[in-house]
């Protein structure tokens, strides 16, 4: 059987659908999302616009989403690249 060697889109999106989420916003145009992913780690993902007239708390929830997306494939590349190491796989 071949090791899982990637991380997917569907990985990220998983976590994050499955993720407990808490929403702040700031001086009526920025939008911190925190999630709370399946095994307890957090994540933040944030969102701004630069005037509060143009703030859209959906949009900021889908750029709040994208940050913390971005995040999560840095860090789930590198704990699958560490059991690929480990497990000698990667040399």
């Amino acid at each position: 059987m071949e090791p899982i060697t990637t991380v997917t889109k569907e990985q990220i999106d998983d976590l994050l659908d499955r993720a407990e989420t808490q929403e702040c916003t700031f001086w009526e145009k920025e939008l911190a999302v925190s999630y709370k992913l399946p095994s307890g780690f957090t994540v933040l993902g944030r969102a701004a616009c630069i005037d509060p007239k143009n703030f859209d708390i959906e949009i900021g929830r889908k750029f709040a989403r994208e940050d913390a997306a971005n995040q999560l494939w840095k860090l789930e590349g590198y704990l699958l690249q560490n059991r690929l190491f480990d497990s000698g796989v990667l040399a």
